[in-house]
């Protein structure tokens, strides 16, 4: 066999049995990829439900979900060297096994370290599987290796199945229990498993790649200073930040873990994550937009579930319907991005553009539009704007990671810096600086209405004392979230001027290489290390 794939006639996938028709094979690896996104260590949507039948809170359970999306992150650099050490049968059978683990453990601990740990190794062990489904159709989906169009279909699947996964925890737990959730997950990878045992063949691929020269314990140390950053962002509101030894305890172990990685780095022969994806522009400049991008965005994860829940009485069932709107705007830029920047190869500087307008938008309208009276079906267009401007952003810069003329032995560490900055630090930082924010601008809008109620306090002489509080209270989270969503806005429309601005002709050209150089590469770095462990 010359090569992964047959490179004569149609596509075909040598795993697959001839008698599975050839153009139900790629759709088979998309269902796997569907039943594996839905699976995960903890589900948030569930979180109330969770913190009502379990002592946990709601900060240990963001901090599993964060934990998952962690060890996906982790996994990016060794990805390319797992698949060529074992077939997507063995791959996909493991995964499947590890997330059914996952799945009951999560179903039936109440313990935060386990949970944590457990979330975090069923995050690895997704991204694998993910990694070995999208892998195999990726000729399907774009013959000519353009990774542009490649990951257009990669969001709509990934993203879209946050959502709906959403939804479906919602609905579980509305019906029967939340626990439900994740029986039916482990029945449907349980189905998954048996269809990889039946209609997966175990095809090697040619050139065998033993997992030598990965440094195991810079992943672990990386690891380590990604969840610290991480339990701080989530836990330093609840503990006064660093007034608390839990929160300066994580900060010494944090800046430990990264200093001991930036000194291993200088030295090793092929560190987990090198100074040159380190220092690489594009990935500098994505990760400065995914830190301004997703704190623009933060509001989501501080105001609308407290908005739509305290101010508009929205229920559980209510709430997560919203879903359905960032669901169609995911479609929608999905869609867009494919046909302007995949397609008809619109420059980065005009969808960054897009990207922040949309985000703007997103803003204005809750800025002048926010009131006590809003229908369900009036947030459609601000959820819409959210969804359809986070995935345009999120497709454009991992592009650009893929264009920024990275050695292929390079690239996968400059796709977990990636993961880590715009799956954890977008979605934990923003929050965190939001959520103070708030902290600070309710306690002075609420002294200030409080003063207001007592200089009228005959007009409120018929009131309770719990009436006047629950009211000021309310009033103050409406003024105070009105007056964040005012700076927001300031800040996404500076940055727009400055997008526009800024020059650049650059047009997304990011074209994969072919899988048989892809093992050439890394045969010769797995040769070179051995060669330098002899030399030692």
């Amino acid at each position: 066999m010359a090569d992964w794939h047959a490179p004569q006639g149609p596509f075909n996938i040598p795993d697959v049995p001839d008698f599975v028709p050839r153009r139900l094979k790629p759709w088979l690896f998309i269902f796997f990829v569907l039943i594996i996104q839905f699976s995960g260590g903890v589900y948030l949507a569930a979180v109330s439900d969770m913190v009502g039948s379990t002592a946990l809170m709601q900060e240990d359970i963001l901090m599993a979900g964060y934990a998952s999306i962690i060890g996906l992150a982790i996994n990016f650099a060794v990805m390319f060297r797992i698949k060529f050490r074992f077939s997507n049968r063995t791959q996909l059978l493991v995964c499947g096994l590890v997330l059914i683990a996952a799945n009951i453990i999560c179903a039936n601990t109440d313990s935060v370290p386990v949970l944590v740990a457990t979330c975090f190794i069923a995050g690895w062990f997704r991204m694998q599987a993910t990694f070995a489904c999208n892998s195999t159709i990726q000729l399907w989906l774009t013959p000519v290796r353009d990774m542009s169009i490649f990951f257009c279909y990669v969001y709509i699947v990934v993203d879209s199945a946050i959502q709906l996964s959403g939804i479906a925890t919602v609905y579980t737990a509305f019906f029967s229990q939340w626990e439900y959730m994740h029986w039916i997950m482990i029945g449907l990878l349980a189905l998954m498993m048996l269809m990889v045992m039946i209609l997966v063949r175990p095809v090697r691929a040619p050139m065998f790649i033993p997992l030598l020269g990965i440094d195991w314990i810079g992943s672990i140390l990386w690891a380590g200073f990604m969840l610290c950053f991480t339990f701080i962002c989530i836990y330093g509101n609840f503990y006064d930040w660093w007034e608390a030894s839990e929160i300066q305890g994580a900060t010494i172990l944090g800046l430990l873990c990264l200093f001991i990685n930036l000194w291993r780095a200088s030295f090793l022969h092929h560190p987990y994550i090198s100074f040159m994806a380190m220092k690489n522009r594009n990935v500098i400049r994505a990760t400065a937009v995914y830190l301004v991008f997703f704190t623009l965005l933060a509001t989501e994860h501080v105001f609308e579930h407290s908005y739509a829940a305290n101010i508009l009485g929205f229920d559980e069932t209510n709430l997560i319907d919203l879903n359905w709107y960032v669901f169609a705007g995911i479609i929608a830029g999905c869609v867009f991005t494919y046909l302007t920047f995949a397609i008809r190869k619109w420059r980065y500087k005009t969808m960054t553009a897009i990207g922040f307008i949309l985000a703007a938008l997103y803003l204005a309208y809750f800025y002048f539009l926010i009131d006590y009276g809003i229908e369900k079906e009036m947030l459609f267009v601000p959820l819409f704007f959210r969804g359809a401007a986070s995935v345009i952003i999120s497709i454009v810069f991992l592009t650009s990671i893929v264009q920024s003329g990275l050695p292929f032995q390079v690239f996968p560490q400059a796709l977990t810096i990636n993961g880590f900055t715009g799956a954890v630090m977008g979605a934990a930082f923003g929050p965190a600086v939001i959520g103070e924010f708030l902290k600070v601008t309710m306690a002075k809008n609420a002294a200030f209405l409080s003063s207001a109620i007592t200089d009228m306090s005959a007009a409120t002489s018929h009131m309770s004392t719990g009436e006047l509080f629950g009211i000021t209270a309310m009033q103050a989270l409406v003024v105070s979230m009105k007056e964040i969503y005012g700076w927001l806005l300031i800040i996404a429309l500076i940055s727009i001027t400055v997008i526009l601005l800024s020059y650049s002709s650059v047009r997304p050209w990011a074209i994969f290489p072919k899988w048989k150089t892809i093992r050439r590469i890394l045969r010769g770095t797995v040769r070179s290390e051995i060669r330098a462990g002899k030399a030692i």
